[in-house]
């Protein structure tokens, strides 16, 4: 993300919390640098605090991406990522291929090849965003 924002001229300011004061302050970073979007990064605390993170970004008009469709489903602006869905299918088979007795060294390790956008209408009418008629169409979902 780094290098595609530094090709492009965009620069990139990165906040960090580990508890939910911490998210606080980290928007109200956000808000006095007058930043123009969020992306948070995919990490079991952040999904723990969608509702919380969903919330802030709407109420300070950030627009904000996310990893997995869960934060768009309680407000967030839109995701795009990995399905939690079929990473979890995924697991599953290779749970049952141990079972059959396949050693787990010798299994391969599987990428995910399903992506999911989830683009939330709602959420971008609060912002003030006329989402491109292009862009719903390549989406996996459209909540209105």
């Amino acid at each position: 993300m780094a290098a595609a924002a530094s090709a492009s001229g965009v620069e990139i300011d990165v906040v960090q919390a580990r508890d939910s004061r911490e998210i606080e302050a980290a928007f109200a970073t956000l808000v006095r640098k007058r930043a123009g979007a969020l992306v948070v990064g995919a990490d079991p605390f952040f999904y723990g605090r969608r509702v919380q993170l969903a919330t802030l970004a709407t109420r300070h008009a950030i627009p904000t991406v996310y990893n997995v469709r869960e934060f768009a489903e309680v407000g967030g602006l839109m995701s795009y990522g990995t399905s939690l869905a079929e990473m979890h299918r995924q697991v599953g088979v290779y749970a049952g291929r141990i079972l059959r007795g396949e050693k787990p060294g010798e299994l391969p390790i599987v990428q995910s090849t399903k992506f999911e956008l989830v683009i939330n209408l709602p959420t971008a009418r609060a912002l003030g965003i006329d989402v491109p008629a292009t862009l719903l169409a390549r989406a996996d979902e459209v909540i209105e």
